[in-house]
């Protein structure tokens, strides 16, 4: 017999081996596979992932952190944080007035829903209507919402642009990794 030779084992193992290693690459794609769609299913139609511009939600949230929005939300409440889209931008606020809420902002600063002055403990700036722009008092409709920044006295919020519908809102905030944190 040659050195080259192979024995029926031997051949018989050879074959094995080169069957396991196909398995195991078969078996690694499909796992590669599964996870790509797991993770598309979780950011791409269950949540979403953005950095926050900007600092109207100073100080609670900064410029840089990354926020984590559920994207299937049906239901809005007051003092939800939430991501909206109007106009290719992208904009945080808190929503502040619901659906068929009267808004309005009066001139020493208070915000006023529905006839009474809102206690809010957590803002730390004032509350100034922007000139020329959302007319008070403002009424919203059944499917619009009144959004505001934390950081009254610069954030683009419903002062600036007006109500929002229900279909600008991208999702509720579920979380934020701070950037200071990384």
């Amino acid at each position: 017999m040659s050195s080259k030779a192979r024995t029926p084992e031997q051949a018989i193992r050879s074959r094995r081996i080169r069957l396991a290693d196909r398995r195991a690459a078969g078996s690694l794609l499909r796992k590669a596979i599964l996870l790509i769609l797991a993770l598309y299913v979780i950011f791409g139609i269950l949540f979403g992932i953005t950095p926050m511009k900007g600092g109207d939600m100073k100080p609670k949230l900064s410029a840089g952190d990354l926020l984590l929005y559920y994207r299937l939300q049906e239901e809005y409440g007051r003092n939800d944080v939430v991501l909206m889209k109007r106009e290719g931008s992208s904009y945080v606020g808190r929503i502040i007035g619901m659906p068929g809420d009267t808004i309005e902002i009066a001139e020493d600063e208070t915000v006023i829903i529905n006839g009474k002055s809102i206690i809010e403990t957590e803002i730390f700036y004032p509350t100034g209507p922007f000139p020329q722009a959302t007319q008070y008092p403002l009424t919203l409709k059944e499917d619009e919402f009144f959004l505001m920044g934390d950081h009254r006295e610069t954030a683009r919020d419903s002062r600036y642009f007006g109500a929002v519908k229900k279909a600008e809102l991208k999702g509720k905030v579920v979380t934020a990794v701070k950037r200071t944190d990384l």
